[in-house]
């Protein structure tokens, strides 16, 4: 060992201060993303200055270090922990409620968290590499790759993109881009923010981080017309059920499946309103397992009075395969409408490869369900249309966004149903809620969420919690949801192209970066 390397070596072996400073940035970032302080009621609003700080510290940190595969090292810790620590409650769901060892729970979370680090490893590697010699340029470059990793993390491998960044600003300054670029475009403004801040720190230079902080901030602070791209249309008086089935029994036929079929009948034939909705697997057996009367009853219910419903329930046989399906039921439609789930989950809704042995190690029931298309059709409800979305759909407004192709048939309000109870009362219901506020002002629609165990509520189309039942409690929200009609930026552009104009735009800054790379 030269002597160079040598004295980098014990130079990396002796920054303790830097791997702390790491650790407590990445748990600090996903705090900013969704924890709930406001216990309770959910209705706290994220910390998206301490995602700020935090992603600051760790750019100052990395920034310091000797070399590309020790900043890639550093990353690697800071992403795991960051990931960890933001989606820890699957551990509930694979131990409580799965019934897998705690250890090897833990594991997986790690594990998991470890795999989709990596994409944030190899974008720090690359620009700690090829360095730019100019500061606006390491600034746009750090910018563009982890942009870069952030829609790989979301969308390669079926994707699992959730905290990602953006999602901590919904309530902060850089919320007013979200109509324009979406969440995955104001992750990658808030990494461009924090390293100004970070270089502004290490070269005590303030001017161009206030400057260029100031300019981020505008947006948020013109009247509020300025970002308006819909308009209201009517409005519908709107039931959300939330029945509270106890995970742990409600596939079981001696205790949850019976009281779940008599709680939703009973809410459902008390409703009032325009529309009710009921939560994902609210009806937890297939149409042809229910007893005698129950199916026909409700269909007859809805599609011969004036009201619709929106009802969660799987559907299929075993000769063509099962779907994780909502149905609509409404008198304006001669048949039972359907939507079925599109983007399933992993392990949960389908095994991928190899991976047979690990869902054996759980009580689970799991399955392979066939996939819906993308850009469903909306149900119709008194000249609005409703667009159910099942469970984390919401999680991918790229997805989302195909259904706004022609204007004349996109929807005017968002539902999503969908059945946390594997999560019990954790930080995942305020997570979830932020992420429907995200596509709500991406999209500029209202997003009413029907959920089992919480968040339950009304979101208006600026993305606020217009009314929200409190978490693990059976009950009923009725409000008031006025329609939206017209175009976003993003609703346009992500609708013809998806995800590209953000990788072409990241890639050009990228490629330009490279080219002015520091000289060896």
């Amino acid at each position: 060992m030269d002597r160079k390397s040598a004295g980098a070596r014990r130079n990396e072996v002796a920054s303790l201060p830097t791997i702390a400073i790491v650790l407590i940035a990445a748990a600090a970032q996903s705090i900013g993303a969704g924890w709930p302080f406001d216990a309770g009621i959910l209705q706290g609003q994220t910390i998206w200055w301490l995602q700020t700080v935090s992603m600051t510290a760790f750019v100052v940190a990395v920034a310091r270090l000797n070399t590309p595969a020790s900043a890639a090292r550093y990353t690697w810790a800071f992403a795991t922990t960051w990931l960890s620590t933001t989606f820890w409650w699957l551990f509930v769901a694979m131990h409580t409620y799965g019934g897998l060892p705690a250890l090897l729970a833990v594991i997986a979370v790690i594990a998991l968290a470890a795999a989709l680090g990596a994409y944030y490893a190899i974008a720090i590697w690359l620009w700690r590499k090829w360095f730019p010699v100019h500061n606006a340029l390491a600034i746009g470059a750090f910018a563009a790759l982890w942009l870069m990793a952030e829609m790989a993390r979301g969308t390669w491998l079926t994707g699992f993109g959730w905290g990602a960044i953006g999602y901590a600003h919904v309530d902060g300054p850089l919320a007013a881009y979200l109509p324009w670029i979406g969440s995955y475009g104001v992750s990658g403004l808030a990494a461009l923010w924090a390293a100004v801040l970070a270089i502004a720190w290490t070269q005590r230079r303030w001017g161009p981080a206030v400057a260029m902080s100031a300019l981020l901030c505008i947006p948020s602070v013109l009247p509020a017309g300025w970002n308006g791209f819909t308009e209201p249309t009517s409005t519908l008086q709107v039931t959300l059920l939330q029945g509270n089935i106890p995970q742990d029994e409600k596939f079981e036929t001696g205790s949850g499946v019976p009281l779940a079929l008599q709680w939703y009948r009973n809410a459902l034939n008390q409703s009032t309103g325009d529309l009710v909705i009921a939560p994902e697997t609210a009806i937890p057996l297939l149409p042809q397992q229910l007893p005698d009367g129950y199916w026909d009853a409700l269909t007859t219910r809805f599609m011969q009075g004036t009201q619709s419903a929106l009802i969660g329930i799987p559907l299929g046989s075993f000769k063509t395969g099962y779907t994780n399906s909502v149905i609509g039921l409404t008198p304006s439609e001669q048949k039972v409408w359907q939507y079925d789930k599109h983007h399933l989950v992993p392990f949960g809704e389908f095994i991928p490869p190899l991976f047979k042995w690990f869902t054996q190690l759980m009580n689970i029931p799991l399955g392979d369900f066939n996939r819906g298309p993308l850009g469903q059709a909306s149900l119709p409800v008194r000249g609005e249309r409703v667009a159910p979305n099942i469970c984390y759909e919401d999680l991918y407004g790229e997805e989302l966004a195909t259904r706004f192709t022609d204007i004349t048939t996109s929807p005017t309000i968002f539902a999503n149903v969908s059945n946390l109870g594997w999560f019990n009362n954790t930080v995942a219901l305020q997570q979830h809620l932020n992420i429907s506020r995200a596509r709500a002002l991406e999209f500029q629609r209202p997003f009413v969420r029907a959920t089992n165990t919480g968040a339950t509520a009304f979101l208006s189309h600026e993305g606020k919690v217009i009314d929200m039942l409190r978490p693990l409690t059976r009950g009923v929200l009725q409000g008031q949801v006025q329609g939206r009609t017209g175009l976003t930026p993003f609703a346009w552009w992500a609708s013809r192209f998806g995800l590209w104009p953000l990788w072409i735009v990241a890639l050009v800054i990228v490629a330009v970066a490279f080219y002015k790379r520091k000289p060896r």
